[in-house]
């Protein structure tokens, strides 16, 4: 049974910083492309970024230079380093594994999810 968990969310003020961990057991991670997703209130959900297992990566534009993507084959883990965070960034933020070897930036791209970790910026 392949399991996502995500961690490391929270309150961050403006201009913080947070990093978000996801942990994939049930599949082996060096193998499929991870994507991040966040979900804000009222709002469906939208592509972060994404990592195929040989370390190419793709950023949505509205966080591309702030956020990081990075993994960890051996630990089986997915990073998602955030920098200078600002209020639109608050959201659900949501892990994914991939159902094809590339990046897609669409939900049906991707088949089994984390449960969530909820990141909120205050201003």
């Amino acid at each position: 049974q392949v399991q996502l968990v995500e961690s490391g969310g929270g309150l961050v003020q403006a201009g913080g910083s947070l990093r978000l961990s996801c942990v994939v057991s049930g599949r082996t991670f060096s193998d499929v492309v991870m994507g991040w997703f966040r979900q804000a209130p009222g709002k469906e959900r939208e592509f972060v970024g994404a990592r195929t297992w040989s370390g190419n990566l793709n950023y949505a534009n509205s966080v591309e230079g702030r956020f990081t993507i990075s993994g960890d084959n051996a630990k089986n883990t997915l990073y998602l380093q955030m920098n200078s965070l600002k209020p639109e960034d608050t959201a659900v933020y949501y892990c994914a594994t991939g159902r094809y070897p590339s990046i897609s930036d669409s939900e049906g791209g991707y088949d089994y999810w984390g449960q969530g970790t909820q990141v909120t910026v205050s201003s």
